[in-house]
């Protein structure tokens, strides 16, 4: 097993602070590696960053035809969101054209990260609803996918139809047989892979608009649904809807918990997975505007990928003393 790289430095005036180790690969669409940091045979959990994988059988099925799913829709099913207005609003409506409701989901209430909505329950004195959670996307992509199978309402037991379906696409995406799994925070099943067998999937997807398959199709729209609402997929100051807007939908890209970063990109035919070693959001985001800077894809210039590129580290006056940066291996 390889070590891992340091991938981000943490500076305070002209000290090295932190570091934060990690691990990352660049696939090409033909499954070979670019370029990798640390051990790209590392086997992890990739987290909601492969959302866009578990949203295939959504499309495949026919289900979303069947249920006039748009764009918009598909972009929710592979969202982290942070609980707006303009997320859960549009999960309700999701859910009652299902004749469903915030019952049905499996997924769990959770305090929304949007200031306004989280301000909002605060002051009402209202508990937050599962389609507050910031998987209630993916999870109305279930619901969506269990009903036009006519499965139970369990839908994300490891043995229901929907989540058989999902370990299926993920195993044909990453060409590999997964070690397991694991809960995620959402309560869907969440499988492992090789990290470079995650960046080959992602290149599979970066290169899906060349093939005229199903399943390549039903992958290209899910990327040109995330490249055309990045403000769905995550939300406003996030990272993937930020880099995602400033790359002018040169990209998708996509978080996920404990440090986890992918991306897609259909110009070059690349994917990028990466992890962080400590789950540190900060490194991932960094790493990965980084990364994205190096191919290209990213201005450096550009006001939002200075924001990630070096990252101001402020004190509680305002002061700066310092900034979160790549590591000098972050070279192409």
């Amino acid at each position: 097993m390889k070590q891992a790289e340091i991938l981000v430095e943490v500076h305070r005036g002209p000290f090295l602070e932190s570091a934060h180790f990690g691990h990352a690969v660049i696939c090409d669409d033909s499954g070979q590696i670019v370029k990798a940091w640390g051990d790209e045979k590392l086997v992890t959990l990739p987290r909601s960053s492969v959302k866009m994988i578990q949203a295939l059988p959504l499309i495949t099925s026919g289900a979303a035809e069947a249920y006039g799913l748009t764009d918009r829709h598909l972009a929710l099913s592979c969202a982290s969101h942070q609980g707006a207005a303009i997320h859960t609003e549009f999960v309700s409506e999701w859910l009652n054209n299902l004749d469903l409701g915030d019952d049905d989901l499996r997924c769990g209430p959770q305090m929304p990260d949007d200031k306004t909505a989280r301000t909002a329950l605060i002051k009402g004195d209202h508990t937050p609803c599962q389609w507050h959670n910031n998987c209630s996307g993916k999870h109305s992509g279930f619901l969506t996918l269990s009903k036009h199978l006519k499965a139970g309402a369990e839908y994300i037991e490891l043995d229901h139809p929907v989540q058989k379906v999902a370990l299926e696409v993920f195993e044909m995406v990453t060409g590999a047989t997964s070690p397991g799994f694991g809960i995620d925070g959402c309560s869907a099943p969440n499988f492992a892979a090789r990290l470079a067998d995650i960046a080959k999937a992602m290149a599979w997807f970066a290169s899906s608009a060349g093939r005229s398959d199903s399943a390549s199709s039903a992958a290209s729209r899910l990327v040109d649904a995330m490249r055309a609402h990045p403000l769905l997929v995550a939300g406003e100051g996030r990272a993937c809807t930020e880099l995602m807007e400033a790359m002018g939908g040169r990209a998708a890209i996509k978080t996920g918990a404990e440090g986890f970063f992918a991306a897609i990109l259909p110009e070059q035919k690349w994917g990028i997975a990466l992890k962080i070693t400590d789950g540190g959001a900060r490194a991932s985001a960094c790493a990965l505007a980084t990364l994205l800077a190096e191919i290209g894809v990213l201005d450096r210039s550009h006001p939002i990928a200075q924001k990630y590129l070096k990252t101001a580290v402020l004190n509680r006056r305002g002061i700066e003393t310092g900034h979160i940066r790549g590591a000098s291996v972050l070279t192409l």
